[in-house]
């Protein structure tokens, strides 16, 4: 691989907003893609993919680099070495490079792989906390799963097309794809592909969405006719799935806080062509008394930790902080307490995270069925990314029975 300076200038710009500004990383991905529309797939790729990793890695390549969390534009440059040294790809003769210690940097690397917080990247307290929660073995297993790149994975649309069919018209594009075992509707892009200037996509054909959050939606057990409630509906990645499985009979109310969200959950719906969503945001606690006792079916897609999607959102390692999980297990309980309340006798719920933690998932069950005897657990399930190679998740079914 040869390193040319616009597109390496682009990554170390980009790294001052994910380290310094603190912009999400997947939105300055965005932005710095659109800053050159004469890149071709290649040089898009080194971009996204340089500055996530060099997000990932940033424990480590800071302890090899020896630049302390200091982010100024010579440090960032010898990130970018480290990085490079790593993976073998050859230094330019440039200024920035002047002086790398190339063998330094391979031996100091083969020292850190020792240590557990530099060998995976990972900050104190997550590495103390989840080794208090998983143990010591499934937590090395998870965190180095978790570190891997994330696959990039579609759900056919239903209601508009078959998973055949859209994976025939994705071939005709050159993007092959393979089915994942267990997902209905699943599509595994066997390279990653930009799939979202597609016709494809425009025709609301399909939604990036990964394997393990596809199981969410059909885990509720909805059918046609019946009335939904999604409470944490987001963008509506999982609300636009129960649509397809409801084959848009019957109703689906998608709520959430932020308004800004299901504006976009609007537009996603439309060209998905899901027409039986209605979206609600919750201003006060009135929003949610006023639909007691009034669902058949209600998805809790709870706020968590992240700490199961870190190989989607590797910046998320730098963003979360140990009081915030305290914080959001209180808020998992509440809502647990007060969604729960929707759903109709003999109804269902779904409770779902996208954390691996005990604490955010069967705990928080255990304590939310011990303080509401008119629920039991069906059944629940945890998907590993060590064992799956997908985000890790969480879901349990619950009934109302009196």
């Amino acid at each position: 691989m040869r390193l040319h300076k616009n597109l390496v200038i682009t990554v170390v710009n980009s790294l001052k907003l994910i380290f310094i500004e603190e912009e999400y990383a997947g939105k300055v991905v965005e932005k710095a893609l659109k800053i050159n529309k004469k890149w071709g797939a290649r040089d898009r790729k080194f971009i996204a993919e340089t500055i996530y990793d060099i997000v990932r890695w940033k424990r480590l390549y800071n302890e090899i680099a020896g630049t302390k969390n200091h982010f100024t534009n010579d440090n960032l440059w010898k990130l970018v070495a480290v990085w490079a040294v790593l993976h073998d790809v050859e230094l330019p003769e440039w200024q920035h490079f002047y002086g790398t210690p190339l063998r330094r940097i391979k031996g100091r690397f083969n020292e850190l792989q020792k240590d557990r917080v530099f060998k995976e990247s990972i900050p104190d307290w997550m590495d103390e906390i989840c080794v208090k929660e998983l143990g010591e073995k499934k937590w090395s297993k998870e965190i180095t799963a978790l570190n891997q790149q994330a696959s990039v994975i579609v759900r056919t649309n239903s209601l508009k097309v078959t998973k055949i069919a859209l994976q025939k018209e994705f071939a005709q594009l050159e993007i092959h794809t393979s089915f994942v075992p267990g997902k209905t509707h699943a599509l595994q892009l066997d390279k990653r592909a930009n799939v979202f200037v597609t016709d494809a996509f425009k025709k609301g054909f399909f939604e990036v969405q990964d394997a393990s959050s596809q199981l969410v939606a059909p885990y509720l057990n909805v059918e046609p006719g019946m009335r939904v409630i999604d409470t944490c509906a987001g963008a509506g990645g999982k609300t636009l799935h129960l649509a397809a499985l409801m084959q848009n009979k019957g109703q689906i109310i998608a709520l959430d806080i932020y308004e800004h969200k299901l504006r976009q959950l609007k537009k996603r719906a439309k060209r998905n062509g899901a027409h039986n969503i209605t979206t609600r945001a919750i201003n006060s606690t009135k929003d949610i008394k006023k639909l007691y006792n009034t669902a058949d079916r209600v998805l809790i897609d709870a706020p968590c930790s992240g700490i199961g999607v870190l190989k989607r959102n590797p910046d998320s390692k730098w963003k979360l902080k140990a009081e915030f999980l305290d914080k959001i297990k209180e808020t998992q309980s509440e809502i647990l307490n007060n969604y729960s309340k929707m759903l109709k006798v003999d109804g269902q719920m779904v409770y779902a995270t996208c954390s691996i933690l005990p604490s955010e998932n069967e705990l928080q069950i255990g304590k939310f069925l011990s303080e509401n005897t008119n629920f039991e657990l069906i059944s629940d399930h945890k998907v590993s990314p060590a064992e799956s190679g997908y985000d890790g998740f969480y879901m349990a079914l619950l009934k109302r029975v009196e």
